[in-house]
């Protein structure tokens, strides 16, 4: 494969780790960081190993050797950084939420189609090899119909009133436009099923916060409290529940937090159909519960030999090896750069318009938690 010059747009938590998954790849060169400060953008580009560092990330796209630009910036940031972007003939992978309105996110998938550039929303979390297992279980019908669904996207970090991160004050959402769309995207993945209609209660139980007089990192909370902040009023919900329907007939209930105490990072779907079901916890991801009425339940233990289908391709390690987080960025990577190399390469990664999709469902959450009743997600 030929190299891809790329720059990360960002200099926090998923900068690192976006650039950590590229450089695995073996073909991608990192060869710009944009954050803000420039101080931050400077320290960061250093602690990658890339000399060329900015604060205005229009520099680095006046430049024609880089391809890709991968946005891992605040929310509010990616629909402007994407459409630069795009409008300089560059492919671009951004982080989820896509943006922070449908209209923005419509946009996005206009001028990327326009322009014929191959766009990426980073839903890493399709890219566990027992959550492409599920997959390809379901689609062999081994559950028959799916009737029930639940699950949780469980976190910690924000628990407490001093707790502390730029996404507080993002958009019209925080939990559920944060980790609640990536336990959608993954369930609307595995079973094919589309959510038709949901039933939502956000809740808020800080109202209010103590902002820190300087920025902190992502998961910072535990490493003490800031000597100056300001309390500032809340609005994004620290919870949300929902009730929703899937497909035609599915019914289902979720629940996303960032107020969980202990719970790190658990997200757990289960789906039951009408011949058997299948439970996966990302804090276990190496196994995958299989469940009967008539005979012994099973444990799958991820061996790529013994992996349904297609997803053997997604996993690159023998069994006893764990695969885990920061394997499903290069999973996802891999087939969005090799789409980069070869324009005739099928799109197995999540796009603008998944991100798109998202941003729907995000709409009718925020609809149906202040209507108090039920809401169609759009088409």
């Amino acid at each position: 494969m030929r190299r891809v010059k790329t720059a990360i747009f960002g200099a926090g938590f998923m900068g690192r780790v976006h650039a950590e998954a590229a450089r695995r790849l073996g073909n991608v060169d990192i060869v710009a960081v944009a954050g803000l400060p420039l101080e931050k953008a400077k320290e960061f580009a250093d602690s990658i190993g890339v000399d060329r560092a900015t604060d205005d990330y229009k520099e680095l796209l006046a430049d024609p050797a880089i391809e890709v630009v991968e946005i891992c910036a605040p929310n509010d940031l990616h629909f402007p950084m994407a459409m630069d972007a795009l409008r300089a003939g560059k492919h671009v992978i951004c982080e989820k939420p896509l943006a922070t309105s449908i209209d923005e996110a419509k946009k996005m998938v206009a001028l990327a189609q326009r322009r014929n550039l191959r766009h990426c929303t980073f839903h890493n979390i399709r890219f566990y090899p027992q959550a492409q297992n599920m997959r390809c279980i379901i689609e062999a019908d081994e559950l028959g119909d799916i009737w029930v669904v639940q699950g949780t996207y469980s976190q910690d970090w924000l628990l407490y009133d001093t707790d502390w991160n730029w996404r507080i004050e993002t958009g019209p959402s925080r939990t559920f436009a944060d980790i609640g769309i990536h336990w959608c995207d993954l369930l609307e993945h595995v079973t094919g099923l589309k959510l038709s209609s949901v039933c939502a209660n956000l809740r808020t139980f800080h109202k209010f916060r103590k902002k820190p007089a300087e920025a902190t990192e992502t998961f910072a909370g535990a490493a003490g409290q800031p000597a100056a902040f300001e309390t500032v009023p809340i609005r994004t919900e620290d919870f949300a529940g929902m009730l929703f329907q899937l497909g035609d007939t599915a019914s289902g209930v979720m629940t996303a937090s960032q107020v969980s105490a202990g719970r790190k990072n658990q997200l757990r779907l289960e789906i039951y159909g009408s011949k058997s079901s299948v439970v996966w916890d990302a804090a276990h991801q190496e196994e995958l519960w299989v469940g009967h009425r008539d005979e012994p339940n099973q444990v799958l233990v991820k061996s790529a030999s013994q992996l349904r289908g297609e997803a053997q391709k997604y996993a690159d390690l023998p069994a006893g090896h764990s695969e885990g987080y920061d394997d499903t960025f290069k999973q996802l990577m891999r087939r969005f750069y090799h789409a980069v190399i070869d324009e005739k390469a099928p799109i197995e990664y999540p796009t603008f318009e998944d991100g798109l999709r998202q941003l729907k469902i995000v709409e009718a959450v925020l609809k149906s938690s202040k209507r108090r009743g039920w809401v169609d997600v759009s088409a």
